[in-house]
């Protein structure tokens, strides 16, 4: 089992209220909307970030290489990928 710890959140009366008032017509506690919120803002931060830097990373190696991929050549392999995944479906 994974180990909890308590942190706490200051939050003013106006924001305490309205967790309360959505906690109740969804049938949830503050602190389960709290954590919700808290985990689904990790995730989307936490994917921003690697994105961001793989991004970095593929900058880094154009500057080094060169390499790249012409609007044509780019369309030819979007095509042909979009191409197999009709074909997949149709399976």
């Amino acid at each position: 089992m994974t180990k909890t710890t308590t942190m706490g959140v200051k939050l003013d009366a106006e924001a305490r209220e309205r967790l309360k008032q959505l906690g109740a017509a969804k049938d949830r506690t503050p602190h389960w909307l709290m954590k919700k919120a808290i985990l689904e803002y990790l995730e989307r931060e936490e994917a921003y970030e690697r994105e961001k830097q793989q991004d970095l990373q593929r900058w880094q190696r154009y500057q080094d290489t060169g390499e790249h991929l012409s609007q044509e050549e780019m369309e030819t392999r979007l095509k042909h990928l979009a191409d197999q995944a009709r074909m997949k479906t149709a399976e």
